[in-house]
């Protein structure tokens, strides 16, 4: 593709200059005469056209597209423009133009970035405005390109504006399908850190939950989606300060980040946050989601954490698998308001990113790690043909997941302290509390119990009791409690977790206790014993460091508890799959079914047949019958090549589903290609045997031979050559003592006669003329990719007497170097 400076340069249609019409942009209504009125050097390009007209009122027949379908813009980044038409409207001219926002574009500093001519038969810059673009020639038209070069950082906000001439009216649009408007990128998106993190002036604590929603499904992402191992890996991150950063776009991911994004794995990338136990107040951890898609009766992935004036940030990422190194999360989110307050509630639709550690380009693409390592950024439609998400139009990517986090506790109260930074609460200046772990168990914990936000809906069994603190040592940990989920009444109605989860500090919190020792993270918990019913479960952890007296440790390393799969289950109960995704509707206009299907995942201990439903139906509408007048049936597989090797043909078929009388359709039905198939094998060729020569011996026991020529080497895994000598005995009379003379007179014969035979198994003996032996092969064509040899058998001596026209030259041709180059 070819780009072209931004020269100035001459229209050819005088009348179509008026197209960059005064920037407080209106639909306008006029004739040709009012064109040639138009002084054409008043000023800049505000002031090349001053007509009088109407406004068209919501005419969205053309629109103006940015590729990507971006809200904001990267400083010095190209965009691809596109200016179309609806079938069947057209447009004769246009003109195309970017100002800063809030500005008249009578000034040039009003412009904001430039543009670059792609096709210099359709587009030209405007000789009057050289900063707009217009066509080339007047003609019928119903799309143009252009790309536009985004202004450096610091700009603002920019709009993009363009007209359109149909006959002779002129529409421009200053809010809606013509207009565009685009705001300067974040720099966190990009990784440039031009914009600061603010110090955060809230008061206190408070304690959020984070919840994620997977929406990675075939009905949302069809194209190549894995059906059988689509999945999110378990949930990392943390609250941290902004000295710490997790991952950021425009950073490179650390050995924790790889591993999550590669192999799902959390425990390096845990390591890695509780090595930064200074900068991070919460590790934020939640379980894996089994279909990457939200199933209605089961919960979504949620952890609980808090934040505090100096780590009021959240960062957290999870895998998509399979896939190369492609991630979603948040990165640095700030819940710290410019009001020093506490944000209330957060809902981010999330795209996935690409961890620059791996350069597959499919979802189960084998490992190809990306040398050098490159830098995080987030996947886009036009990234790869063969991805996923690949859109020759550059839309946007829907989004696969959306993490809603909302506060549930806080905790102000403000115990001013000398000697520290102020901050604001109810209107009153306090000091930064708490400071410790402790602190927030003590704040936190009566706020949290004072109200219960479970809905009558959610029928739940009674909480266990706290587990044991995480922590080992004297240090900040959390213990968790659990409930089981017994009823959901209403499914519109979301459920709170199963499991709760509070600070707490370790034990051994003596500076002078010698006798502590340090203990691993407990290992997650077994699976239940029993499938159904009441069962047990276990867990371990191991003595990172043995006390400094030398004592024996006494903590437990494994932990045992009970636990609940299905508590109403008996001994006629079954176990049930998830339900899966809803069928395509059974119409394909109009009112239809769908259904959807679940198995047995266990069936009752007592042998019973199992009542629980395996298939839903339900009505489904798709858009009215009528205006549908082509509808077709999605194509078929490939049929099988037409031959077994070598070059053949295949065909594919689709199907007229909509009605004959709904409206003609000249879509094609049938497809045909070509298929090639590996080269079909060749058998070795031989040309028939000779005759059979004299014996050998005048007398006594001899042997006579017989000869066949290779006409074909075998080529391809053909058959091999068969043998080309043949013996067979002869016997003639009982040789007599001669003498001497006779003797050598018989050997001087034979010697003649043997030297002839060789002659004749060389060469062939042909009815009525004897042939001279083969040429050698000539030397192959080509070197690779399949030549040809050939070699010539000449006639030695024609008989008198013959009348066979068999009695000629003869030439053979083989392959030769039949190897690819």
């Amino acid at each position: 593709m070819r780009l072209s400076p931004a020269p100035l340069r001459l229209s050819r249609s005088p009348a179509l200059l008026a197209l960059a019409l005064p920037l407080a942009v209106v639909a306008l209504a006029f004739s040709d005469e009012t064109l040639d009125k138009v002084p054409k050097s008043e000023g800049y390009c505000s002031r090349i056209l001053r007509a009088q007209g109407t406004r068209r009122e919501g005419y969205t027949e053309f629109s103006l597209r940015v590729e990507g379908d971006p809200e904001f813009y990267k400083p010095g980044t190209s965009y691809r423009v596109t200016l179309s038409a609806a079938t069947p409207s057209y447009f004769r001219g246009f003109t195309l133009i970017a100002l800063k926002e809030h500005r008249e574009g009578d000034k040039e500093e009003d412009h904001a970035g430039t543009f670059q001519i792609i096709d210099e038969e359709e587009t030209q810059f405007m000789s009057n405005c050289p900063v707009a673009v217009t066509e080339s020639t007047p003609r019928r038209r119903t799309r143009i390109q252009v790309f536009w070069v985004a202004p450096p950082a610091g700009t603002g906000c920019v709009i993009l504006k363009a007209s359109i001439v149909q006959k002779r009216i002129i529409y421009f649009q200053d809010e809606g399908s013509l207009t565009k408007k685009l705001c300067e990128q974040d720099s966190m998106f990009d990784g440039v850190t031009d914009k600061p993190i603010l110090d955060c002036c809230a008061c206190g604590t408070a304690k959020y939950r984070l919840t994620f929603y997977g929406n990675w499904s075939e009905k949302t992402h069809p194209k190549d989606y894995p059906r059988r191992a689509n999945h999110w890996s378990a949930i990392i991150g943390g609250s941290h300060s902004k000295n710490y950063v997790l991952w950021e776009y425009g950073g490179y991911a650390s050995e924790g980040v790889k591993q999550v994004a590669e192999l799902g794995s959390p425990v390096k990338m845990e390591e890695e946050i509780r090595q930064q136990s200074d900068e991070v107040l919460t590790v934020i951890k939640a379980k894996a989601q089994w279909p990457a898609w939200q199933p209605l009766n089961v919960a979504a992935p949620s952890a609980e954490f808090s934040v505090d004036r100096t780590r009021h940030l959240m960062s957290f990422l999870t895998m998509m698998g399979p896939s190369p190194d492609w991630n979603v999360g948040l990165s640095a989110e700030d819940l710290c308001t410019k009001e020093c307050g506490w944000v209330q509630k957060l809902v981010q639709d999330l795209i996935p990113w690409d961890a620059g550690t791996d350069s597959g380009v499919t979802y189960e693409s084998p490992n190809r790690p990306t040398i050098p390592q490159e830098k995080i950024r987030p996947l886009t439609s036009l990234d790869h043909p063969q991805s996923p998400f690949y859109d020759p139009e550059g839309g946007s990517i829907t989004q696969v997941a959306r993490v809603v986090i909302e506060r549930i506790a806080r905790k102000s109260d403000c115990k001013c302290r000398p000697r520290t930074p102020p901050c604001i609460h109810r209107g009153e200046q306090c000091n930064i509390v708490p400071d410790n772990v402790d602190d927030i168990v003590a704040d936190l914990a009566p706020e949290e119990k004072d109200e219960d936000d479970t809905p009558e809906t959610c029928i739940y069994s009674n909480w266990s009791p706290w587990s044991a603190c995480s922590s080992s040592t004297c240090d900040k940990g959390k213990r968790m409690r659990q409930r089981m989920l017994k009823a959901q009444l209403d499914l519109s109605v979301p459920c709170p977790d199963t499991q709760d989860f509070q600070p707490c500090m370790g034990p051994g919190c003596s500076d002078e206790d010698g006798s502590t020792c340090t203990m691993s993270e407990w290992i997650t918990w077994s699976p239940c014993s029993i499938s159904c019913g009441m069962g047990m479960r276990s867990r371990e952890r191991y003595v990172k460091q043995f006390p400094e007296d030398g004592s024996v440790c006494t903590l437990p390393t494994e932990e045992t508890e009970k636990c609940m799969v299905n508590e109403e289950c008996s001994s006629s109960s079954c176990l049930m799959t998830e339900w899966g995704e809803w069928d395509e509707c059974s119409a394909t206009c109009g009112m239809g079914m769908k259904k959807r299907h679940r198995m047995v995942k266990m069936s009752p201990a007592d042998g019973s047949m199992c009542k629980a439903e395996t298939s839903q139906t339900e009505k489904c509408m798709m858009p009215e019958c009528h205006t549908i007048p082509c509808l077709l049936s999605p194509w078929s597989e490939w049929s099988d090549c037409s031959v077994t090797c070598g070059k053949g043909m295949r065909t594919r078929q689709r199907m007229l589903k909509s009605l004959a009388e709904l409206g003609d359709c000249n879509e094609e039905l049938e497809q045909v290609e070509k298929c090639m198939l590996p080269e079909c094998p060749t058998d070795c060729e031989l040309t028939e045997w000779s005759q059979w020569s004299e014996c050998n011996k005048s007398c006594g026991k001899g042997h006579m031979i017989r000869t066949r020529m290779i006409q074909m080497e075998p080529q391809f895994g053909g058959a091999p050559c068969p043998e080309t000598v043949q013996r067979k005995k002869c016997r003639l009379r009982k040789c007599r003592n001669p003498s001497i003379q006779k003797l050598r007179w018989r050997e001087a014969r034979e010697s003649r006669r043997s030297e002839q035979m060789r002659e004749e198994s060389d060469g062939e003996q042909f009815p009525g003329c004897r042939m001279r032996p083969w040429t050698a092969w000539s030397e192959c064509t080509k070197l690779c990719g399949g030549g040809i040899q050939e070699r010539y058998m000449t006639v030695k001596k024609r008989f008198k007497s013959s009348q066979f026209t068999s009695c000629k030259d003869k030439k053979e041709i083989r392959a030769c170097n039949v190897h690819p180059c």
